[in-house]
């Protein structure tokens, strides 16, 4: 029987985690039961994270991946299933046989696999970048890849310094990231709000959650978005609400806004912003890329 590897997060669940498809969970991973895990141990791993699945896959486990949720169809090479990302089912993923479960913190899913003697990681969304690289080390670690692991974040790294460098400082530009198309967002203390921190973006909604009461992930009106006014919008919401370009420029009073009259409305993936592992690179240089058209247009 394997020894069960648990990971809990040090803050709760956050508001809106299903709107981010399973993904803007604010906390960070704190430490597991990962060392006494022998490399060679796990040989049938089943992940129930679009963000596992990718990460497994990208240091070099994909191979013993042997079922993914409904959700993990990137890379294109995962097992796609029909087990349930939204509502996991502990019978349907035992009939896999896993002898290690990748999946987002649930107490009730963790004690029932662990019960029936199947391992499992557990991970939260990170909260800061260095929990991005901590969370792709654990994953080596667990999995024997711990070179692999370690060779992906380098090249993350260096990429992001790169793509970062790269960009005009944005200080004095604002944005407006849209989640979804009833208006919510996030704020500069969450981890996707740091993305664009990194770049020296104002983040209109700040105010909006100031005494943290929405934990970073308020739902703003059109009034305050009219009012805000910001430079650059981004929508993290074009697969699943279908909200591009068009569609903001038609919601009433948002003609005026200066990034539909400057055309800098930025249709993102949702996968892309939602998801914290490899294709992270993918999300900064998008950003990266749009600051440096503005740059070249000013």
């Amino acid at each position: 029987m394997n020894r069960p590897v648990t990971t809990r997060a040090s803050l709760p669940r956050r508001l809106l985690w299903a709107v981010l498809a399973l993904a803007t969970v604010a906390a960070a991973c704190t430490g597991s039961d990962m060392d006494s895990v022998e490399d060679d141990e796990f040989q049938r791993i089943v992940s129930i994270s679009p963000a596992g699945t990718e990460i497994l896959f990208a240091i070099g486990a994909g191979d013993r991946v042997v079922a993914v949720d409904q959700f993990s169809y990137y890379p294109p090479e995962a097992p796609v299933t029909d087990l349930d990302g939204w509502n996991p089912n502990i019978e349907a993923i035992a009939a896999y046989e896993p002898d290690l479960v990748v999946l987002q913190t649930d107490g009730d899913l963790i004690s029932g696999l662990e019960a029936l003697g199947i391992a499992v990681l557990a991970h939260d969304a990170p909260f800061v970048f260095d929990d991005v690289y901590a969370q792709i080390a654990e994953f080596g670690e667990v999995t024997g890849q711990v070179d692999e692991a370690a060779q992906l974040t380098a090249d993350m790294g260096a990429q992001i310094a790169d793509l970062i460098a790269a960009a005009p400082d944005a200080s004095g530009l604002s944005y407006y990231l849209e989640l979804d198309h009833t208006l919510y967002t996030v704020t500069s203390g969450t981890f996707i709000g740091q993305v664009y921190g990194l770049f020296g973006l104002e983040n209109v909604a700040d105010r909006a959650d100031a005494d943290g009461t929405s934990y970073g992930y308020p739902q703003l009106s059109d009034e305050y978005l009219v009012d805000a006014n910001p430079d650059v919008i981004f929508l993290a919401d074009t697969l699943c609400c279908d909200q591009n370009a068009a569609t903001v420029a038609a919601r009433p009073g948002w003609d005026e806004l200066t990034a539909v009259q400057a055309g800098r409305v930025v249709e993102l993936s949702d996968d892309i912003v939602s998801r914290w592992g490899p294709r992270l690179v993918d999300f900064i240089a998008t950003i990266s890329d749009v600051l440096r058209d503005i740059g070249a247009a000013s």
